[in-house]
């Protein structure tokens, strides 16, 4: 199987991104839809699908957790809870090279988060915000195509570094009914004594609404399917959480001088995540593209999971040309990537511009894969463009900011009038009156 990359012009390709992005309907894959068309006995849409079982596990809890795994994961998981013995297992009987991986990895990533902490009141004595790390959590781990320990690194390390007390990891159910190894290993690395063999919107129902053996959380974090990015975002309010994430995505600049076989490496590695993911190369050299997409080919086309990019490729996977760098820039900035690769002297010159996107990558040492495991920063990252307005997970996702107010006698008498003048412009009264009681009392 060949496996070619798309060639839209800049316009194409700007007008593809805002059709796509703009209020469009959650896609279901048909590898999804048949199952759940047969569950549901008509054609379904994904937030009908969604809507239905959080409207079940608010309602019952742990049978309507247990029903839906049993549905949709195709196993019977009577208790969610791993026991810690079976976490200990895990760890003990993961290959001795790959602990040595997991251990290095959280060493860096908590080095990178560790300055994160914000400790510090701001504002005065007597008026201030201060930071509270946030009481429970639940961290969402994907499973299904592949098993990511290294989600478990990210997201539960800057959750302790923030203090927060009760950590709730949540993953999908294998055919034995328990949570993927290598997931548990990695919890019990951290310390983590909670984890639940529950995947998909019933996950997210349960940490969101509270069951019966699983006490709800203040926030949700952690990345996920389709399924559960629509719960996230149904559950927001009732719980807290880290975004909307939806497939993965790269958009790399490249200039003359990069090495298209690295720039082809590097679209194929988002692209085998999922078979919605994006990956485009924006360049400003016609003979570069060619070669980008000459050695993509070879790449995806040799690829243990050729199926899923060919899937993404064919829909999301493009090299564009256009006039000069910066308007590669300008369209990549429209794009607001989740990962930005910048590759080429000219490309990598860029590397301190205020780009949209979540995270930059810069060079050829310096591919997104590093990132996923052991560069440092977070790897959950906000995408569907809105890395304009947001940035890696991180430790202060996991506090919250409470203000204080403890006026002194003289920030009273000061403050006093101003405030009264303030409610009777507004028309409330009782606002004033609650004011004015302690001015006439003398309140000191």
């Amino acid at each position: 199987m060949i496996i070619r990359l798309r060639s839209p012009t800049p316009a194409e390709w700007r007008a593809q991104v805002r059709a796509e992005r703009r209020g469009a309907a959650a896609l279901l894959d048909g590898e999804t839809a048949g199952p759940l068309a047969a569950w549901f006995e008509l054609p379904v849409a994904a937030e009908h699908v969604v809507h239905t079982i959080l409207d079940d596990v608010a309602r019952e809890g742990d049978p309507a957790v247990r029903r839906w795994t049993e549905r949709l994961d195709r196993v019977d998981v009577a208790k969610t809870r791993v026991p810690a013995g079976a976490m200990a297992r895990a760890w003990e009987q993961t290959a001795p090279e790959v602990r040595d991986a997991i251990s290095a990895a959280a060493a860096r990533i908590r080095a990178i988060h560790e300055p994160q902490r914000d400790t510090a009141i701001r504002g005065t004595p007597t008026a201030h915000l201060r930071p509270l790390p946030l009481r429970r959590v639940g961290c969402y781990v994907p499973g299904g195509r592949a098993a990511y320990p290294s989600t478990v690194l990210m997201n539960v390390i800057p959750a302790q570094l923030a203090g927060v007390a009760e950590i709730a990891l949540a993953s999908p159910p294998g055919p034995d009914g328990s949570v993927h190894p290598l997931v548990l290993a990695s919890a019990h690395h951290l310390g983590v004594s909670e984890v639940h063999a529950i995947g998909g919107a019933q996950a997210i129902g349960a940490l969101g609404y509270g069951t019966q053996t699983i006490v709800r959380v203040d926030k949700i974090t952690g990345p996920g399917n389709l399924f559960v990015t629509l719960a996230k975002r149904a559950v927001f309010g009732e719980v807290g959480i880290d975004g909307v994430a939806g497939p993965s995505e790269i958009v790399v600049i490249a200039s003359d001088g990069a090495d298209p076989r690295l720039v082809a490496a590097d679209l194929v590695s988002q692209l085998e995540h999922d078979p919605l993911a994006w990956a485009v190369c924006i360049t400003d050299s016609p003979g570069l593209a060619g070669e980008v997409a000459e050695a993509f080919s070879e790449e995806a086309s040799d690829a243990a999971r050729s199926g899923i990019i060919a899937q993404a490729a064919g829909r999301h996977g493009a090299v564009v040309v256009t006039e000069s760098l910066a308007a590669a820039r300008r369209l990549a900035d429209e794009f607001a990537a989740e990962h930005l690769s910048l590759q080429g002297e000219a490309a990598e010159a860029l590397r301190d511009e205020p780009h949209t996107a979540a995270a930059v990558f810069v060079g050829r040492r310096s591919p997104v894969s590093m990132g996923d495991y052991v560069a440092g920063p977070n790897h959950t990252l906000p995408t569907g463009g809105a890395a304009r307005h947001r940035g890696p997970l991180s430790v202060m996702d996991f506090q919250r900011w409470q203000s204080v107010v403890e006026l002194s006698a003289e920030e009273f008498d000061d403050l006093s009038p101003v405030a009264c003048a303030l409610a009777a412009a507004e028309g409330l009264r009782g606002h004033e009156r609650a004011i004015r009681l302690r001015m006439e009392d003398g309140v000191r």
